[in-house]
């Protein structure tokens, strides 16, 4: 089995994916046969975390209340006006869907490798689709666990137990590493798995590269030759998974949704007038270069922070990735953090801030739990802005 695994990780195509023919899409297998137009110049979106179970699922176990509780969702954020949903179907190096290189996910049944009794990624395609809605499938590439170092603890069948040689421990948890061929080789397969067999309308990664502030060898620099190859294995994976979506489904926006500063400029004097956590260095994350190059289709940086924090602006981080995007072809939404009162609060006046830079085409609020909550009165606010009658109310609560 071991070996198996090893194979099918090693059998990466950079030309054509490397996805069994019996994985070729059709409308049952994606689990709609409904074709949505997603105009990227109008993107309402909401992120759903399943990790934890977050957002998504809050019963294990059973697939009919599953089902019905992202049916009841979907209804909820149609009514606001959101046009696209972000699901996180690969949390933990585990999968939402039926997969032959990931185990199925935990959060599913409380028991990573467990069928759970449908397919979740095929149900929620369908149910997505059926309301005109875009759904982009959302991965963490690297991470491994949230927490615990036991690589045992992993079902049988995942890849890292399978091969812990791939596999990196940092503050209690473990992570792909990066620098691994078969690693690139497992997420392009995964992404192009994805693809090939469900009609998603986009691949999308989150702000997990390397884990955050993983430590350089003594004597080298955060601008030196180990910093500078980790961010170029990043590099790599990205370009990779882009040439692989091009070449099998070019109709899928690809996507990531990086920290929101790059570098802050007294690092770099082409950085952002900011004070925080930087990207670019905290976890190798090169944004500038995906950009540049137009490996991704969209980039939706994290701005979690309100109108006026001192270290992190919320318009000063949007006019600099306004600034980055001018000129390529990749769309710029930001994804923006109602979970924070403050932020949810003032969602209106972060909307009008967005529609005063043309560049900017979109919205992806995290998440829907704070959304449906109506944490801040954010719901009328985001309604009023996607011109959804004010009558409408759809607070569920949590």
């Amino acid at each position: 089995m071991r070996r198996y695994v090893a194979i099918l990780m090693s059998c990466v195509a950079l030309v054509a994916c490397a996805v069994p023919q019996s994985f070729a899409m059709d409308a049952t297998q994606s689990g709609s046969n409904i074709q949505v137009i997603q105009d990227t110049q109008n993107i309402q979106a909401a992120w759903m975390a399943t990790v934890f179970g977050i957002d998504f699922p809050k019963t294990q176990n059973d697939p009919e209340a599953q089902k019905k509780e992202f049916t009841e969702k979907m209804d909820k954020l149609q009514a606001l006006g959101i046009n696209t949903i972000v699901v996180q179907v690969r949390p933990t190096g585990d999968a939402l869907y039926q997969s032959i290189y990931n185990p199925w996910s935990s959060v599913l049944t409380g028991t990573q490798g467990k069928y759970p009794g449908y397919d979740p990624l095929a149900y929620m395609v369908e149910a997505a689709h059926r309301r005109g809605m875009a759904l982009h499938a959302w991965l963490n590439p690297y991470r491994v666990t949230t927490k615990g170092t036991d690589i045992s603890a992993l079902s049988e069948n995942h890849p890292a137990r399978l091969n812990p040689d791939l596999v990196i421990s940092y503050n209690e948890a473990l992570y792909y590493n990066p620098e691994k061929e078969s690693v690139k080789n497992l997420i392009t397969n995964t992404v192009c798995e994805i693809i090939s067999k469900y009609d998603v309308d986009g691949i999308v990664f989150d702000d997990y590269f390397y884990p955050s502030n993983y430590p350089l060898p003594e004597g080298e620099s955060r601008d030196g030759a180990v910093a500078n190859a980790r961010r170029a294995h990043v590099n790599d994976l990205i370009k990779r998974v882009h040439t692989t979506i091009e070449t099998t489904r070019p109709d899928v926006l690809f996507g990531i949704s990086p920290m929101g500063i790059w570098k802050n400029a007294s690092s770099d004097p082409t950085g952002s007038a900011t004070a925080g956590n930087e990207a670019y260095y905290s976890v190798c994350s090169d944004a500038r270069t995906w950009i540049k190059n137009e490996w991704i289709d969209y980039i939706s940086p994290q701005i979690y922070w309100s109108i006026g924090t001192a270290a992190a602006d919320y318009e000063t981080l949007v006019k600099w990735w306004s600034n980055e995007v001018a000129g390529t072809s990749v769309k710029l939404w930001i994804s923006q953090g109602i979970y924070r009162e403050s932020v949810a609060s003032q969602i209106d006046q972060q909307l009008a801030i967005n529609r005063k830079y043309a560049e900017v085409t979109g919205s992806m609020y995290y998440n829907v739990s704070y959304l449906l909550s109506d944490i801040g009165a954010c719901q009328s606010k985001i309604a009023e802005f996607n011109g959804v009658p004010k009558s409408v109310t759809v607070t569920a609560p949590q």
